[in-house]
């Protein structure tokens, strides 16, 4: 391994936040160590806790342009231990891979970010713009207290991003082969249908309201909602979860609830998306309500400084141009985006995230740093 190989350094990083179980919203001490790392490369740190969430908003420089390193320390839980091969808190690897949640999602990123911000700054003590990171616990949980409420609060001090590179992972089999330059919208609600709960041998004295709401659920479950809007993909439409019944086989329930979800395009809008549901909700023969959330609109960022940067250090590094996607579920992009911020997500390959056995390949903990580091140089060198 060569001097300047950064292997070694993201890979002991990474197996440092791995190791603290930060289930969202619980950062369980991830941003504290990578807060000292920062500290020690010259950034000023502020914590923006927020209710139970932790933030952290770190700064070196001064000026435009302000090129900020998003990400999250948080992880989803990671489901019976006895699935794993080893446990998951516990960075273990074999056969070239770390394995452990958050190996990919994202906290090799993360470490990848912070060494490169420090090979960076090494060689360029003085950049010519500011270099901040924005890292939160909240972004695989509600999503309410962590990048959202950090934005408001700098969009208050009237302080503007102009260029920020989220850490998901992006790639599909290579670091760098995708990146994504936008994200459908996210719109769920959840549908209550009142019936009247009876003996299964009366539905005359009852109403059924797993009949009532059958055929409206798919109506909305067959409809083709859109051809897509290039660079997106069509709008999509799931339910998720359906609860109703009482357990028992002989008794019609009295109430039912049914949680759905749309990824939608800029062809749609959350007003428009909410008027159809209800539409086809109008003949049901129960009394109704629907319960919404939006958790972000789409958004995108098409070609310009930032995508050209991305995709010029990419082919320096990998030799590849990057599929440029607008795939794929929600990032905290969509809250740094709506500011007028160029917003572009890269980091490692994403097969295993939120599975048993999340791992990242040692192998690409070097080109996906070399590329960060890259693109500050085209940034702010």
């Amino acid at each position: 391994m060569s001097v300047d190989d950064p292997t070694e350094r993201v890979l002991t990083l990474t197996k440092e936040l791995i190791a603290r179980p930060s289930v969202s919203p619980n950062d369980a001490g991830c941003q504290e160590l990578i807060g000292k790392r920062l500290a020690g490369a010259g950034f000023a740190l502020e914590s923006m806790p927020f209710n139970a969430v932790d933030n952290l908003w770190a700064t070196r420089g001064n000026g435009a342009p302000l090129v900020v390193f998003a990400g999250h320390t948080d992880v989803v839980p990671p489901g019976p231990e006895e699935a794993w091969d080893t446990p998951p808190f516990e960075p273990t690897e074999r056969d070239g891979w770390l394995y452990g949640r958050g190996a990919a999602d994202m906290k090799s990123s993360l470490a990848a970010m912070v060494v490169a911000a420090e090979r960076f700054l090494g060689g360029c003590p003085k950049p010519t713009g500011t270099l901040a990171f924005l890292i939160t616990s909240d972004e695989e949980a509600d999503a309410v207290d962590g990048t959202v409420r950090v934005v408001e609060a700098l969009t208050d001090r009237g302080i503007q991003i102009d260029h920020c590179v989220v850490g998901e992972p992006s790639s599909t089999a290579a670091v760098g082969d995708v990146i994504r330059v936008g994200r459908r919208g996210s719109l769920s609600g959840e549908v209550t249908v009142t019936g009247i709960q009876g003996h299964v041998a009366y539905p005359d004295d009852a109403l059924n309201p797993i009949h009532a709401s059958l055929a409206a659920l798919a109506d909305l479950a067959s409809r083709r909602w859109d051809e897509g809007s290039p660079p997106f993909p069509p709008t999509t439409f799931q339910v998720s979860n359906i609860r109703a019944g009482t357990g028992a086989g002989n008794v019609i329930p009295g109430e039912l609830v049914a949680a759905f979800n749309f990824r939608f395009n800029p062809s749609q809008t959350e007003a428009g998306l909410r008027t159809k549901v209800e539409q086809a909700l109008a003949p049901v023969g129960a009394p109704w309500r629907v319960d919404w959330q939006l958790s972000g609109p789409p958004f995108f960022t098409p070609s310009g400084t930032l995508t050209s940067a991305v995709q010029a250090a990419i082919r320096s590094i990998a030799g590849q141009a990057a599929e440029e996607s607008t795939s794929g579920g929600t990032s905290d992009g969509r809250f740094i985006a709506p500011t007028g911020a160029e917003v572009v997500e890269l980091g490692p390959v994403n097969a295993t995230i939120h599975k048993v056995n999340e791992r990242v390949n040692i192998a690409d903990l070097a080109p996906l740093t070399r590329m960060y580091e890259n693109i500050l140089a085209r940034l702010l060198a």
